[in-house]
């Protein structure tokens, strides 16, 4: 029976809230919550990882893949490397400011440099030379500080020839001083020098010495440009223009994980 009151109109009990009820709507309102926290969690990895993997690449390792036969004897076309960035002090993006390094580059190391007539260009040599070194080459032997080196790394490839190129003409403005020595300057690939290495500069040269475009032919390589040092050969393979997967049939095992000295 449902009882009446001075209007007319019915006055309806309200609906009971069993036990049961309660329950379902807390599932409800839960299921809600656990699908939001869910997306949540993984937007925070997410922007966690990418975070870390832009903050890792830009000051402290990146991967670089050797492209042409320079550094043959030490590097093969086809590695790819984790290139210590570090070491010399990470650039610092926008702001053209560098870290602190960990410590200076040393005569003998091999580096990753922007090549200076092309920024958006990576070169990896060997620095021969730091500020204020004296160097030459005589019949391919270098000469640094009038001593002449033995570079167990370096190979040739064209022993025999000794090219004269006009790009080499830009060394007469750092020849040592000497009478007439600008006037009779004639370098060759293999002969030219003595050379002073400018402050805030270096000097370098592929290990493979007959085929590498490197300071002999642009000249020195601004201590802004570099941007680190190999450390470690991480995969390579031996590049094949006729199998589109050699990536995949031609990996040197025996070069993974080598170290680049």
């Amino acid at each position: 029976m449902v009882a009446m009151s001075g209007s007319s109109e019915p006055i309806i009990p309200p609906r009971m809230i069993t036990p049961e009820r309660k329950l379902e709507a807390l599932q409800h309102v839960n299921k809600r919550r656990s699908g939001f926290g869910f997306f949540w969690e993984w937007a925070k990895i997410f922007t966690v990882s990418v975070t870390l993997f832009f903050a890792l690449r830009t000051f402290v390792v990146e991967a670089f893949k050797i492209p042409s036969g320079s550094m043959e004897g030490t590097l093969l076309v086809g590695d790819f490397l984790l290139v210590n960035k570090v070491v010399y002090g990470a650039e610092v993006p926008l702001v053209g400011k560098r870290l602190p390094a960990l410590r200076q580059p040393h005569r003998g190391d091999v580096i990753v440099f922007e090549w200076p007539r092309d920024r958006s260009k990576n070169f990896v040599k060997r620095l021969v030379g730091l500020p204020g070194d004296t160097l030459a080459m005589r019949d391919a032997v270098l000469i640094r500080n009038g001593v002449a080196l033995a570079e167990p790394y370096v190979s040739h490839s064209d022993p025999e020839a000794d090219p004269v190129w006009e790009e080499f003409s830009w060394q007469s403005n750092f020849l040592v001083k000497t009478a007439g020595a600008a006037v009779a300057y004639h370098p060759s690939r293999n002969n030219w020098g003595p050379l002073v290495v400018p402050q805030a500069q270096y000097f370098v040269l592929g290990d493979n010495r007959d085929n590498s475009l490197d300071s002999r032919y642009w000249g020195f390589v601004p201590d802004s440009l570099l941007r680190g040092r190999p450390e470690v050969v991480y995969f390579s393979f031996s590049p094949d223009s006729s199998d589109d997967f050699a990536w995949l049939t031609h990996v040197r095992w025996t070069r993974l994980g080598e170290r680049v000295h």
